[in-house]
């Protein structure tokens, strides 16, 4: 998992509350199993219209937005079913930041597992960033000192858990904080092996 630590660039403003999972990323598009290709479903449905035509309209399909690194949405972002396609499809478009009121928890814990930072903020402050979102104002998301800072200067702090922070400092998602403990399972093994051979036979 790539790591989080400092990041800089355009906001996409997304001001609607509830977005989906299925909105995220649509049905059609949960066949594979591969992290990569899914940015092009992303939002697939405001993006096309049912002929699958180009929406030129939709906030991602113009520029810069077309190049954003941070969303930012409504309250109960990633509401809906647990796919964990859609912080994929948001990590594959290149979206690292998203920026909420409130976050659906099990999107909310599969952000962090994939190296995507949900940032919880009142709403004020929320609609302090999406001003900046519009007005195409570069945002940056320092994470180790947990701040939002805009255009002009403002900070706006963020709260994390400590061991969510750290693991994203790292780029450390589950399987990787394991194999950090691969000498001490393979001595355990080696115990087990000796003291139980049966078990490997």
């Amino acid at each position: 998992m790539e790591n989080f630590g400092r990041l800089n660039g355009i906001a996409a403003p997304l001001p609607m509350i509830n977005v989906d999972t299925d909105m995220i990323i649509p049905k059609q598009f949960l066949k594979t199993i591969k992290r990569s290709g899914l940015g092009s479903g992303l939002f697939y449905e405001l993006r096309y219209d049912p002929s699958g035509a180009r929406n030129a309209d939709f906030i991602l399909h113009r520029p810069p937005y077309d190049r954003a690194c941070i969303l930012v949405t409504g309250e109960n972002f990633g509401c809906g079913s647990s796919r964990e396609h859609a912080p994929w499809a948001l990590l594959d478009f290149g979206i690292r930041c998203v920026i909420a009121p409130s976050f659906a928890d099990i999107f909310f814990n599969n952000c962090f597992k994939n190296g995507i930072l949900p940032i919880v903020l009142p709403a004020q402050q929320v609609d302090q960033v999406m001003a900046a979102a519009v007005a195409a104002e570069p945002v940056t998301i320092d994470l180790r000192a947990q701040t939002i800072t805009l255009a002009d200067g403002r900070s706006l702090p963020f709260t994390i858990d400590p061991f969510r922070k750290a693991c994203l400092l790292d780029g450390l998602d589950e399987i990787g904080l394991t194999l950090q403990k691969a000498p001490t399972i393979a001595a355990f093994e080696a115990r087990q092996r000796a003291a139980c051979p049966w078990l490997y036979g």
